[in-house]
């Protein structure tokens, strides 16, 4: 018997490493040693799934939970697993052996958090859901605290290799965002401490799928079962048990709060525990005083559907006067990612788990700030302080779980117009100091922007608006500070980019080339 209570929890805990380690290297992995295809693992994170409105891996989701429980808690979610790993963590290096005892529910706590949120939802404040939902929280520890790691010691190794000519590694500028870093380093430690001290406290007590699942694990065919008639109530399973669901004195299990980690199978001397269906039990009888709590039902009917109408809040810009009088254009709406189709759609669906920004290779996806307002803190925006956005990069379209960012062809991509270049010619170098520049012009990969006759053998940018994409090199490159000469407003709602009739010859003369 101990033998089968072994292998399964063998095959939860390789299946829960798996899926770990694959989804927490695939947001460090910068070199793209794994495929893409691999962003699937991100698909199946159970809020996600709403968001995007994927309906076949919900009812993957729910149909696990109603045969085997909360095994999505124990095995699919990262932040489940990685409390997992404090917790084991913790008992190894404890002086003294760790044990769990029973704790009462805390179901006020639980639905009220629930409550919370569903209010968010229906009053427009997506950043509390953002906070607390586990798969994003989760993306943004290992996107803000663990891959800064990694590319500081792939720098070291760079230094180490290049310093004896070999050339393996190459140097990546490391991302600091203070306001997503404060986020995910306090969202981190509370975690943390919860698991190291008790466990599973947060997925019982405030994340919203384990309280939406703990509801549909209760109807669950496969359950942890105590014979109460072998039972003697000496207190291990309870000791073990890490969600603290098992009330070995009377003798029942809080099914809302199993995770079925198996920690508990193989400890009772006397096998009165085990993994097992009882068909009779799945509708049971509602005792003699109680009611079914409708409310509950209620919840969660509600959050499935409000969790699709998360509207925006609007960011505001500014005109800047310079000492010198001149008044000079700034950013009024920022950029949403290609794909996103407007900022409203990305406010709708975006978690902001930041797999978009970590697996963004030229940084110019960053966490917003107050750029959409405070309901959209931390959700991508496109900032071209480090970089513009690759003409034929589409790698956010292809990983985004919550179908904030859709997917997008290189072509497609080509004639997006995320938002459109404009230019403050009064401070241009051209007119500043008569010298000539034209990176702008350069580095326009539509032809938005070209070089005319300005004076005195200069040129001086011309801006076409219809051509523009949006990609920001102009914007990136042109070296006027602290304000940019050239820059890139946003469209609200992504608009068609024309395409140049140059482009157009060009290509066709390329496809006609005989060899």
């Amino acid at each position: 018997m101990k033998k089968h209570f072994s292998l399964l929890k063998t095959i939860r805990v390789t299946l829960a490493i798996a899926f770990f380690s694959i989804l927490t290297f695939f947001f460090v992995d910068f070199t793209a040693i794994l495929s893409y295809k691999w962003h699937v693992l991100a698909h199946f994170q159970f809020i996600p799934a709403i968001m995007v409105g994927s309906f076949a891996i919900l009812a993957i989701l729910i149909l696990l939970t109603l045969l085997f429980g909360r095994i999505y808690c124990s095995i699919i979610c990262p932040l489940g697993v990685f409390q997992d790993i404090l917790a084991w963590i913790s008992k190894k290096i404890g002086k003294k052996k760790k044990k769990y005892s029973y704790s009462k529910p805390k179901n006020i706590l639980r639905w009220s958090v629930l409550d919370v949120l569903i209010l968010c939802a229906i009053f427009n404040f997506a950043l509390i859901i953002n906070i607390l939902e586990p798969y994003s929280a989760f993306g943004r520890i290992i996107t803000h605290i663990f891959k800064p790691i990694y590319l500081f010691g792939n720098n070291i190794l760079e230094k180490i290799f290049t310093s004896f000519g070999n050339y393996t590694f190459h140097k990546e500028e490391i991302f600091f965002s203070l306001s997503s870093f404060s986020i995910a380093i306090l969202t981190f430690f509370i975690i943390g401490f919860l698991a190291w001290k008790n466990g599973r406290t947060f997925c019982n007590t405030v994340c919203p799928t384990g309280t939406i699942l703990g509801f549909i694990s209760r109807f669950s065919l496969f359950k942890i079962r105590m014979d109460s008639v072998k039972c003697n109530s000496c207190g291990l399973c309870a000791a073990k048990c890490k969600t603290s669901c098992i009330n070995f004195r009377e003798r029942k299990i809080d099914y809302s709060r199993c995770v079925d980690c198996f920690d508990c199978l193989g400890v009772c001397n006397k096998k009165a525990i085990k993994f097992a269906p009882a068909v009779a039990q799945l509708i049971a009888p509602i005792p003699k005083g109680k009611t079914i709590d409708q409310d509950k039902r209620k919840f969660i009917v509600t959050g499935l559907f409000t969790a699709f109408s998360i509207p925006a809040l609007l960011a505001q810009g500014k005109e800047i006067i310079l000492k010198s009088g001149q008044k000079i254009r700034t950013r009024k709406t920022p950029l949403s990612p290609p794909g996103s189709i407007s900022r409203e759609h990305l406010l709708k669906k975006c978690t902001a788990c930041h797999l978009c920004i970590s697996k963004c290779p030229s940084k110019v996806l960053k966490p917003a700030f107050m750029e959409y307002g405070l309901a959209g803190m931390m959700m991508p925006t496109m900032k071209f302080d480090d970089g513009f956005c690759n003409y034929n990069c589409v790698n956010c379209s292809q990983v985004c779980p919550n179908g904030a960012i859709l997917p997008l062809t290189k072509e497609r991509k080509h004639a997006t117009q995320m938002g459109k270049v404009q230019f403050n010619r009064d401070i241009c170098v051209v007119v500043q100091k008569e010298n000539n520049c034209g990176a702008c012009s350069e580095h326009c990969p539509t032809q938005a922007v070209k070089m005319v006759p300005y004076k005195n053998g200069l040129t001086i940018p011309h801006i076409n608006t219809d051509l523009c994409i949006g990609c920001g090199g102009c914007e990136f490159i042109c070296p006027v500070r602290p304000y940019r000469a050239i820059f890139i407003e946003g469209n609200e709602v992504h608009q068609e980019a024309k395409i140049a009739i140059e482009e157009k010859v060009l290509k066709i003369v390329i496809d006609d080339f005989g060899f």
